[in-house]
């Protein structure tokens, strides 16, 4: 059973109208109202309108609207950002979430609007939002450079946030070689490659991918311990060699009978005594929670694939099952995103 609190009036008000909860976090980020209480902490509604170049009632509304949200404080005349916002500037993580709301704001919401549609039709029909003719998302945005580039720098953000739990709970010890599958820009083995000097990567992705993928990788000057190679990761044979199989925030993508198939590919390519690692946000067996991954699930749900969703534990042990591995282990990562690391061995 989930833990959470029971419902009360002011959070079925925050549900019904959590669309302008996010559009004023969007709005004290595009305004730069978090970043200047940062600097400038304890402005009055007058002094933050000049900096910001609001008149009156506009300010009004914003700072009713993040006080109330708990995004601001007020002291007497004076505005102040709440301790986690504040906290995020400290730890120079605020980048990262500001990257976040642009990637809900430019990305995400103008497909959830076909959430509903999606569930009747047991398909990403928020896809429609994203032109081009590829079934889903990650071919289609190879046909939109622009819209690809701002994907990727904000999925990177993603990355940072979660890449801790995958640098933790990745064990690598004894590993030559790990062939990261569907690695994106590289985010993944970068981490890794430096959290682990004597284990080499090979990244797997779409042709247009693996290009930002080599020069994120030549950025951080691993060139010799991280290779990229482009390739359609359902349809190409996976290249020799490497004695770990990586999937980060990958398998939330397929639907439980291609994520089998994947599986069956890396233990294909595996020798003896290899292991495959599944990184990404996992939900609860018991399907209440958490909280995280039911609201996430509207975005896996109406755009990336057909059948995209955030999996249980134990269905990935299930398909280790199916294809062929065994000695599954489950390795949460205790933080506020439900990330873990779920690997076994051939």
């Amino acid at each position: 059973m989930t833990d959470a609190t029971p419902l009360t009036t002011d959070g079925l008000v925050q549900i019904l109208f959590g669309s302008s909860a996010f559009q004023m976090l969007n709005a004290g980020r595009n305004l730069g109202l978090f970043p200047l209480l940062h600097r400038r902490p304890g402005l009055t509604p007058q002094e933050i309108g000049q900096e910001l170049d609001l008149a009156e009632r506009p300010v009004q509304i914003l700072l009713l609207g993040t006080t109330a949200l708990g995004l601001t404080t007020r002291q007497g005349d004076g505005y102040f950002n709440a301790d986690v916002l504040e906290g995020k500037f400290v730890d120079g993580t605020w980048e990262i979430i500001e990257d976040l709301i642009e990637y809900e704001e430019r990305i995400v919401r103008p497909a959830e609007v076909d959430f509903t549609e999606s569930l009747r039709q047991n398909t990403n029909v928020g896809l429609r939002r994203i032109k081009g003719t590829g079934t889903d998302l990650y071919h289609r945005l190879s046909e939109n450079p622009g819209l690809e580039q701002l994907f990727y720098r904000c999925m990177r953000s993603w990355s940072r946030l979660s890449n801790p739990v995958l640098v933790e709970r990745a064990d690598l010890t004894g590993v030559r070689r790990v062939l990261d599958i569907g690695g994106g820009d590289g985010v993944n083995a970068i981490a890794l490659a430096q959290a682990n000097p004597g284990v080499e990567f090979t990244v797997l992705d779409l042709p247009g991918t693996v290009e930002i993928a080599r020069r994120k990788i030549d950025e951080h000057g691993l060139a010799g311990r991280i290779s990229v190679r482009a390739a359609d990761i359902f349809a190409d044979p996976y290249p020799p060699g490497h004695d770990c199989v990586l999937f980060a925030n990958q398998l939330v993508i397929w639907s439980p009978r291609e994520n089998v198939r994947l599986l069956r590919k890396a233990h294909a390519a595996l020798p003896d005594g290899g292991r495959v690692l599944v990184f990404n946000a996992m939900s609860d067996d018991s399907g209440d929670g958490p909280l995280y991954a039911a609201l996430d699930n509207v975005y896996f749900a109406t755009l990336p694939a057909a059948s995209s969703t955030i999996y249980r534990w134990g269905q990935y042990e299930e398909w280790f099952a199916e294809a062929g591995f065994v000695k599954p282990e489950r390795l949460p990562g205790g933080r506020w995103t439900p990330h873990g690391v779920i690997s076994a061995v051939k």
